[in-house]
């Protein structure tokens, strides 16, 4: 029976020991648990008997020849690697319990031999199994990778960053594009949305403006606003007056300046017929404003007188004007029956006027003209200053302000500077016009100048009368006989009406007509053809004079009588 290895007593079983064991430690094994061999007696050795001389532990007594020394480990091997080969049946211990030589187990305590302290794991078996088998004992530090190089794998990389990088760029090149006709879409979009409010905004959209297109812009757009002053040019040394109307319509942003001729048939504060050059040098600036409000239908909100020494204080403070002129003007301070040498104005496209150059051609009016070719060089002074002067308001009212003039109550000095700077800002932009009113030779208004003027420009119609306001009647005589003209005028006078002159039908009508353009003026129109003596059944709705709230047209059957 073979002796087992007592891990834990430090000896052989079954055999009691008289020794104390020592031991000491010589290393670490390879999984890192503690070696340690017995320390050698130094007293005694034990020798086999006939051992020969020199041959200590280790001696085979049965070995048919000599065996070199068992050399002595400092190292515990656990796959006996360093062993060296036996010859013959070994006597000596097997660690792992396996039988040696013939089956016999001989027990021989070893000093130099190797020993596990208590509690130490035994050696595996893995690589004795090899041994005995015949397979080689292979280690792990037996083994290492070898990196083949590939002379194509450094391209294979590049290739590969290349690719992805050129994904990368077409991706970022895609999200670009996508963003780009984003925001195209996005302010196309806007533009056309702009686009279309402002054009329905203006009136101009098709589909939503004026049914009736040829009526103009006025219609068009709707109600128009606009800002209405008079001016009366006086001519201090050859006498005489000019009158211009300067609107700014703020609707459609449009300047103009609109000539009325001295023959304009007007009406007075007493009803009496006058002309607008009698008017203003008779009835005062209120009077006229009032009387021009009637013919035109108009509101004008303020009266400004220019003298021609003021004039020319204000070409010379806005520094000159250019303008095309149309005559030769002489110099009017040359004594009379002298021939001048030269003209004060010369006649040409963009002739610069000084301050009494376009005095003299603002009232300038060659021998055998007409009152209207002098007031349309006035309205060409006039646009000439105001494509000179400030658009700022507070610059232009220091303008004004430097004439020194006294103005009229209704129109103050800053009232004005801030209307002459709006005029300025539209003249400068090139949406300001210059237009004359046209009269007929008895001073009344004409078809055109009802149509073309007094409705597109001034918006004749828009003077809404107040409840107390005396209804407009406007007569146009087509009796034939001109004298019941002013009988017409007397019996609407004393009858509380306000006249409006028509003017005279070109041929002869036999019966009367009473007509009215509002609804709510029915009963005026029938009032006013009981006062003119006519049928009631001569009134009907129909299109009026644009001055006028009730239009009578006298026929051959108005007698003048009551």
């Amino acid at each position: 029976m073979n002796d087992r290895y007592d891990g834990y007593s430090g000896s052989y079983s079954g055999e009691a020991s008289n020794t104390s064991d020592q031991y000491e430690l010589v290393g670490y094994d390879e999984y890192g648990q503690p070696v340690y061999r017995q320390v050698p007696q130094q007293p005694a050795q034990y020798e086999y008997p006939h051992a020969p001389q020199g041959q200590g532990y280790g001696y085979d007594p049965y070995a048919t020849g000599q065996q070199p020394p068992v050399p002595s480990y400092d190292t515990y091997d656990p796959y006996g690697a360093g062993a060296p080969a036996q010859q013959g049946p070994p006597p000596s211990y097997d660690p792992y319990g396996a039988a040696a030589g013939t089956g016999q187990q001989q027990r021989v305590e070893e000093q130099t031999a190797t020993a596990h302290i208590p509690a130490q794991a035994a050696p595996r078996t893995e690589p004795a199994a090899r041994e005995r088998d015949g397979a080689p004992e292979y280690r792990t530090e037996q083994f290492s990778f070898v990196e083949e190089p590939d002379e194509n794998s450094e391209d294979v990389i590049d290739w590969l960053k290349f690719t992805e990088s050129r994904t990368e760029r077409r991706e970022e090149a895609r999200r670009r594009g996508r963003s780009r006709v984003v925001a195209l879409v996005v302010v196309l979009v806007l533009c056309v949305t702009g686009g279309v409010g402002y054009l329905w905004y203006a009136g101009k959209l098709p589909g939503f403006g004026s049914a009736d297109s040829g009526k103009g812009a006025a219609d068009t757009a709707g109600p128009q606003n606009r800002d209405v002053i008079v001016v009366h040019l006086h001519n201090t040394k050859g006498g005489g007056t000019s009158t211009a109307l300067l609107v700014n319509n703020t609707t459609s942003e449009q300047g103009t300046t609109v000539l009325l001729p001295n023959s304009l048939a007007l009406t007075d504060d007493e009803g009496s017929a006058t002309t607008l050059g009698e008017s203003v040098d008779g009835d005062g600036s209120s009077g006229t404003r009032d009387a021009i409000d009637t013919v035109l239908g108009t509101d004008v909100e303020g009266t400004w007188r220019l003298d021609t020494p003021y004039l020319n204080n204000l070409v010379e403070l806005v520094g000159n004007i250019d303008i095309d002129t149309n005559a030769d003007v002489p110099d009017p301070a040359s004594k009379s029956g002298k021939k001048a040498t030269s003209p004060l104005v010369k006649k040409g496209k963009q002739q610069t006027l000084s301050g009494p150059m376009a005095v003299a051609y603002a009232t300038y009016r060659a021998p055998g003209e007409s009152d209207t070719a002098q007031l349309m060089r006035f309205g060409q002074v006039m646009q000439g200053v105001l494509r000179k002067l400030s658009s700022d308001p507070h610059a232009a009212t220091v303008t004004v302000q430097s004439l020194a003039q006294i103005l009229d109550p209704s129109l103050g000095e800053k009232d004005l500077g801030a209307f002459l700077a709006k005029l300025a800002d539209r003249a400068k932009g090139g949406d300001y016009k210059t237009a004359l009113l046209p009269v007929q030779q008895d001073g009344t208004l004409s078809e055109q100048a009802t149509d073309s003027v007094v409705k597109d420009v001034l918006g004749g119609t828009v003077k809404n009368p107040g409840k107390d306001a005396s209804v407009r009647v406007g007569i146009k005589n087509a009796t034939g006989v001109k004298a019941r003209t002013e009988k017409a005028r007397v019996t609407l006078v004393n009858g509380g009406y306000t006249f409006v002159d028509a003017g005279t039908g070109t041929t002869a009508q036999a019966a009367s007509q009473v007509t009215y353009q509002d609804a709510d003026r029915k009963q005026d129109a029938v009032e006013v053809a009981k006062t003119l003596g006519l049928p009631t059944s001569a009134v009907r709705k129909a299109k009026t004079v644009a001055n006028a709230d009730v239009s009578v047209v006298l026929g051959q059957n108005y007698t003048g009588g009551q």
